[in-house]
């Protein structure tokens, strides 16, 4: 190790800046959705087999909910825009934006150029964890999903319901592509009830035992027509591990629910980005 220098620990107490201050950030309009929320009817659901993925479809101006129905699951969600699958969740810029797990009054953003949001977390029952003792919170946005490179390249073997197999299979059946071509628009997600955080000795990613049991709940405003997908992680609950068929996994449901007629007069899906792309040429 090099030889730290004399002002090693003045240099260490430098206070942090948050780097990017969200006083501007534009704020849903919370009592509004809530209102509009208490006169909605559920129109669609989908049930998640454990160790698999479904896709399913959410309006602008809907509602979805994603619950733990039978045991502690969690899942990994991703979201694109329903019309144009290049326009999906951004989680690096989400998390730059909120911090490393989501909770009531998030959003989750879209990737460039239109970085904007794409579903705004209304409801979460889980909100009372806050943040433990080991620095572990639940919904974090930063793992990426468990996945057969990795499993490949750490064991040298080939576990085929991993998440991003799960994600890449529920797209490919859905729009009918070729599975490299669904492949890559499988990205980064949202790691719904999972608690995860980083070691405070080592900076390394964990996860635990998820506080999620049946009947708990994830629930999101739609922003945009949505298409989204939801795998039903092999960890279970990730108390011990993931990529493997050793934990016991259980289903997810997710339930879509449609406002009453005139509950959003007052509300218009979010712009595309107001950048105008030039890049200074």
């Amino acid at each position: 190790m090099t030889q730290p220098p004399d002002d090693a620990e003045t240099r260490r107490a430098v206070p942090p800046v948050i780097c990017y201050p969200t006083a501007t950030l534009p704020r849903p309009d919370l009592p509004l959705y809530r209102a509009a929320r208490a006169g909605a009817m559920k129109v669609a659901e989908r049930l998640i087999p454990p160790r698999d993925a479904r896709c399913f479809e959410v309006a602008a101006g809907q509602f979805f909910r994603i619950t733990s129905v039978q045991g502690p699951q969690v899942g990994d969600l991703n979201l694109w825009n329903a019309r144009d699958l290049s326009e999906r969740f951004y989680s690096g810029k989400t998390r730059a934006l909120h911090g490393t797990h989501l909770s009531t009054g998030d959003r989750m953003w879209s990737t460039f150029p239109a970085l904007r949001p794409m579903a705004t977390i209304v409801a979460d029952t889980l909100d009372w964890y806050g943040i433990d003792s080991f620095g572990g919170a639940v919904h974090d946005v930063i793992g990426t999903r468990c996945d057969p490179y990795t499993g490949r390249l750490l064991s040298g073997t080939a576990y085929h319901n991993c998440c991003h197999s799960n994600l890449t299979r529920a797209l490919a059946t859905l729009r009918g592509l070729p599975l490299a071509e669904a492949e890559s628009h499988v990205h980064d997600v949202l790691n719904v009830f999972m608690c995860t955080g980083f070691t405070r000795d080592t900076g390394q990613y964990f996860m635990k035992a998820s506080p999620v049991r049946p009947g708990d709940y994830l629930e999101f405003f739609a922003e945009i027509d949505l298409l989204g997908a939801l795998s039903a992680c092999p960890g279970g609950d990730c108390s011990a591990e993931h990529s493997s068929d050793a934990a016991a996994c259980h289903p997810l449901l997710v339930e879509v629910f449609a406002p009453a007629p005139g509950a959003l007069d007052s509300w218009t899906p979010p712009p595309v980005n107001g950048y105008d792309r030039s890049h200074g040429l």
